[in-house]
């Protein structure tokens, strides 16, 4: 489903002119469509439906409130990992027991908060951690429901970045010492073992890690069962891929449940998922405006007023983001398109065939619902952009640009006589 389209030569968002967008609230501009958002959801949903799972949206791949909105008047849960995306999940609307709670560093506050709140379960990413969570529990008198995020080691083929199902990458407990865990988990007080949790990377663009995962842990899960009455859970974790070229071939939803499906029945555990770049990412765009055209002997640069501040993913994994001018061309030249930032790496498409553009145009960046905004910084003392929220006709600001004095809140003079 593609939300973003020509008509009459003019890109759309929807039923939406992106140049009407731009004009209204300025550039650079995050645009989402809330109709694709809840496309993707639905179409995860209806392929996974033999086994009902939970889909937990990972708030971590975009943090609007009207995103996570959107999601939660579909029924999805979270996947949080700070107790800052707990509030916003809380906030948009997603019960507390329709949340999990991630992430390898969780504080004793968090803990706590997340305790307090009712989450579903966190997802334990070590022994201390067991611990901690035990501890925190027993001080306030609340037990702790737990899923120990188990490492597979399979490699799902992604940028090194962002693979994280692998022996050596930070996340998890190696498959060999698993038991062990549960079993500590068993001994300490407060806590619930209720799941097993899995996430090998993203982008993941087939059938085969998953497929491989499940094949791996399923052993692991039936003796579970076995020792532990409250073991009855298993989240697969999220990476699912979106088409980021032209050229690329899309994730194939039915080869995905057809793989996945017939373990997760055989396990006979109920299931969560945790998607976020699958449900976001081909959602938004990110518009920008032409400032120049710079060319020396060696090369041409259309420099926008759009940086890496504002969409990093370029500059930090080499990503490929489709470049499209919001009026129509067919006409191409090479080059780089870069940003006012003071950084050679500040580029969002670097060595390759740009729209023909001119002062003052407008361009769209592709498939930056993802990982875009909510990545983004105030470097070079630069506000972060507006983000707005299309449906049909209709489009709202969903988050205000920032301005100067938003960047600078918070900050004081050093005073001499204190």
């Amino acid at each position: 489903m593609n939300e973003f389209s020509y008509r009459d030569g003019r890109l759309h968002a929807e039923d939406v002119p992106v140049a009407d967008l731009a004009a209204a609230y300025g550039t650079p501009l995050y645009v989402y469509s809330r109709s694709h958002l809840q496309a993707q959801f639905r179409a995860l949903k209806q392929v996974m439906a033999p086994v009902n799972p939970l889909i937990c949206f990972a708030v971590k791949s975009n943090t609007n409130a009207a995103v996570i909105q959107t999601f939660a008047a579909e029924g999805a849960g979270a996947d949080v990992v700070s107790a800052g995306e707990l509030y916003r999940a809380r906030r948009a609307g997603i019960p507390a027991n329709r949340i999990v709670f991630a992430g390898v560093g969780k504080t004793e506050a968090e803990i706590e908060i997340a305790l307090r709140e009712g989450i579903l379960y966190f997802t334990v990413e070590s022994e201390p951690e067991l611990e901690r969570i035990s501890a925190v529990g027993r001080r306030i008198g609340i037990t702790g429901r737990i899923a120990i995020r188990v490492n597979p080691d399979v490699d799902p083929k992604t940028h090194k970045y962002t693979s994280t199902g692998k022996k050596e990458n930070k996340f998890g407990v190696d498959l060999e010492r698993a038991m062990a865990a549960y079993e500590l988990a068993a001994r300490l007080p407060n806590l619930e073992i209720t799941s097993l949790h899995m996430h090998l990377g993203s982008p993941i663009m087939t059938k085969d890690p998953y497929e491989e995962a499940l094949h791996k842990v399923k052993p692991l899960c039936a003796d579970l069962k076995k020792r532990f009455p409250s073991f009855s859970h298993i989240d697969i974790g999220g990476g699912l891929g979106i088409v980021y070229r032209p050229t690329d071939k899309d994730f194939d939803l039915k080869a995905f449940a057809a793989a996945v499906l017939p373990p997760l029945q055989e396990m006979g555990l109920s299931v969560s998922m945790e998607p976020g770049r699958f449900m976001v990412g081909n959602a938004g765009i990110l518009v920008t405006r032409v400032e120049y055209i710079k060319e020396n002997p060696f090369k041409k640069f259309v420099v926008i007023d759009a940086a890496m501040n504002d969409l990093i993913r370029p500059a930090l994994y080499e990503a490929y983001h489709e470049i499209k001018p919001v009026v129509e061309t067919a006409a191409t030249v090479f080059g780089d398109l870069v940003g006012p930032v003071c950084e050679s790496g500040d580029f969002l498409a670097a060595n390759r065939d740009l729209p023909a553009v001119q002062q003052g145009d407008l361009l769209s960046v592709m498939s930056a619902g993802a990982y875009g905004y909510v990545m983004s910084s105030t470097y070079n003392s630069r506000g972060r952009a507006a983000e707005v929220m299309v449906q049909g006709g209709r489009h709202q600001l969903v988050r205000a640009r920032e301005t100067i004095e938003d960047v600078v809140r918070g900050e004081t003079m050093w005073s001499a006589g204190s």
